[in-house]
């Protein structure tokens, strides 16, 4: 557990900490280490080889699967959403290291993607790679979950909020169903849009949760120069990085409400680094086309 100090003059009353879950594996990071590892038992019980999944340019979800298909010993296909990639392999840096572990990549177009829960279409790709495990964009079903209601231990039952980035839904369903009664888990959401509710509510009963939808920055991967600035400042003072498409917006609010004091005093708040630290490199190209602040 990291406990960092202020950065912004906030309130001596509240404390918080940081669980550094990006530090369970170099390359199947935080949450994606939790959501892969009762599907990669079921994949292995169920004697499937070949891991398929789904994701874009620069997916945290499709690294993670690519390595972990690469440490475990299965196939890995990843559906990547955008045909225009496949002449940018080399100069992507998720993509290029998933084929490094031996991923296949095959890019469709964008209408295409929309179609990848369709049976039709689930069928076509049964019929191009075989019978494969499939693994949802993002990696949420319930096994997923199952794997995420692990981040949570006895070491941390003294905490009122646990607070976590929000994309698909996995990660704080599972946070959800292990909180005690008096923890209250509050997600912060990459994208806009309130469809999230309804999806974290098909994995969860407990009611002990909130999400908070300002702190986006205007959507998926969307960021500004503030979050920049805050993010380097960050990492300069408590040697902690944080990425740009999920913990970044994450701490960024934390921080936020404090000083709006949506906290209570002498609050105990636990953040937690679900990793997708991989993502630094490929946002850093897009900055720099953009002659924009690079994330350090």
């Amino acid at each position: 557990m990291l406990k960092f100090k202020d950065q912004r003059n906030l309130s001596v009353d509240t404390q918080v900490y940081i669980k550094p879950e990006y530090l369970i594996h170099p390359y199947i990071s935080g949450n994606k280490y939790r959501k892969l590892k009762y599907n990669l038992i079921e994949a292995k019980h169920t004697n499937k080889n070949t891991l398929l999944t789904f994701g874009g340019a620069f997916s945290n979800h499709i690294a993670a699967v690519a390595s972990a298909g690469k440490e475990f010993g299965f196939k890995t296909v990843g559906i990547i959403r955008g045909e225009e990639l496949f002449s940018k392999i080399e100069t992507n840096p998720t993509l290029s290291f998933a084929k490094t572990c031996g991923m296949t990549l095959k890019f469709i177009s964008r209408d295409q993607y929309k179609l990848k829960t369709d049976l039709d279409f689930y069928e076509s790709l049964k019929n191009e790679f075989g019978d494969f495990y499939l693994i949802p964009e993002g990696g949420t079903n319930r096994l997923a979950v199952k794997g995420c209601k692990e981040i949570l231990t006895k070491a941390d039952e003294s905490f009122d909020f646990i607070c976590s980035s929000v994309g698909t839904g996995g990660t704080i369903s599972g946070l959800i169903n292990s909180a005690l009664p008096h923890q209250k888990i509050i997600g912060f959401p990459a994208l806009k849009g309130d469809f999230l509710q309804e999806e974290i509510t098909k994995f969860v009963t407990h009611k002990n949760w909130e999400l908070i939808t300002d702190y986006h920055f205007g959507g998926y991967a969307k960021i500004n120069d503030e979050l920049i600035a805050f993010m380097n400042q960050f990492k300069q003072q408590h040697d902690i990085p944080l990425d740009p498409i999920y913990t970044g917006k994450l701490v960024f609010g934390i921080y936020d409400l404090i000083e709006k004091g949506y906290f209570p005093k002498h609050s105990k708040i636990l953040a937690i680094h679900t990793g997708g630290l991989q993502g630094i490199e490929g946002m850093n190209v897009k900055l720099k086309q953009q002659k924009k602040p690079l994330i350090v």
